[in-house]
């Protein structure tokens, strides 16, 4: 009973220590693309180019946020981009009925419009017990679809917005966006809370053996109705970043990002089979897939090759954690034989 007990500590330690050298590696593999890139091309590191990949980068790493709590508990949220495209284009369409709203209150909307999207996720996996593939995959064409109904061929446009709303994406303070800031602040919050709060550890304990948290005493359920709702909130916040960023939004907003965002996710070392990975690791991996795209573009390489990059990425990831996961349960074996 007693190398029972202590299996759970074990793999947790070496599952954050698995997630810190990963970490270290995206950190690594960054500035290497980013010296190799400036070398040949110096204008990459120009202040302005700097600031173009850390916008373009900030709403699918706020994405891949949510999905990394699906993702530790092995679950996978297809839907986000659906979500993301109906609060862009709802947060559009509040600021043409109500000019004068402060984008705070815009912001609470959408991730409340996110979060009553993502609880019907959630009420399919974690009461319906439909697969989570299944059932995000379903809500992705049903939110979307309702998206196009809603639409109707109508656009908004920058022309439509307040003048402050449009001028909330070029705004900085230090010389950092302010829509990159806000990134950084849920990143760290979020993963200050998965690190150190009993609630936080739970998609972990949830994603690493959901027999053995039910044992524990973790309401599984609760949790993963939890975690879609966070997930969909974080996509509601980030279509309303959408919105400012791009400045228009209609019904095909966001359409596609779902697989970028697991793209990011995984290459940021969360493991798609549960219980392994942390929020700082899908945010590099969304800059990482940023920086590429661009270093791409600088370089003047032809555009298929992007896509190909990611799908080799993602491959070696998903290997790689395969190959770690492999790996830690062998020295938990070893651990528990020599006692």
């Amino acid at each position: 009973m007693s190398g029972m007990a202590m299996a759970p500590p074990v793999r947790g330690r070496l599952a954050l220590r698995l997630s810190q050298f990963r970490e270290l590696g995206l950190v690594a593999s960054l500035l290497a693309l980013v010296l190799a890139t400036a070398a040949v091309n110096p204008r990459f590191l120009s202040p302005l180019g700097i600031r173009d990949i850390l916008l373009d980068v900030s709403v699918i790493a706020l994405v891949a946020i949510g999905e990394t709590l699906a993702l530790l508990m092995r679950q996978v949220d297809l839907s986000v981009s659906s979500i993301l495209g109906i609060a862009a284009y709802g947060a559009g369409a509040v600021f043409v009925a109500f000019p004068g709203l402060p984008i705070p209150v815009v912001m609470l909307l959408g991730v409340a419009a996110g979060a009553v999207l993502g609880a019907m996720n959630g009420l399919l996996i974690a009461y319906g017990r439909v697969p989570s593939l299944v059932a995000t995959l379903g809500t992705l064409y049903v939110f979307r679809g309702a998206d196009y109904a809603w639409v109707k061929g109508g656009q908004i446009n920058a022309i439509n917005l307040p003048p402050t709303f449009r001028h909330f994406a070029n705004a900085a303070i230090l010389g950092v966006p302010v829509m990159v800031l806000l990134v950084i602040i849920v990143t760290i919050g979020f993963g200050y809370y998965l690190r150190h709060y009993p609630g936080g550890r739970e998609y972990y304990a949830v994603g690493s053996n959901e027999e053995a948290a039910r044992l524990a005493g973790i309401n599984v359920e609760r949790r993963l109705m939890r975690g879609f709702m966070l997930s969909g909130a974080i996509a509601g916040l980030a279509g309303v970043l959408f919105l400012a960023r791009f400045g228009t939004a209609d019904a095909t907003a966001g359409a596609g990002m779902e697989l970028r965002v697991v793209a990011a996710a995984v290459v940021g070392g969360v493991a798609i089979t549960g219980g392994v990975g942390t929020v700082q690791g899908a945010a590099l991996g969304a800059l990482l897939l940023g920086v590429i795209s661009n270093a791409l573009v600088v370089l003047r390489v032809p555009a298929f090759w992007q896509q190909t990059i990611e799908g080799a990425l993602l491959l070696v990831a998903i290997s790689l954690d395969i190959l770690l996961a492999r790996h830690t349960l062998w020295l938990m074996r070893a651990r528990h034989r020599n006692g």
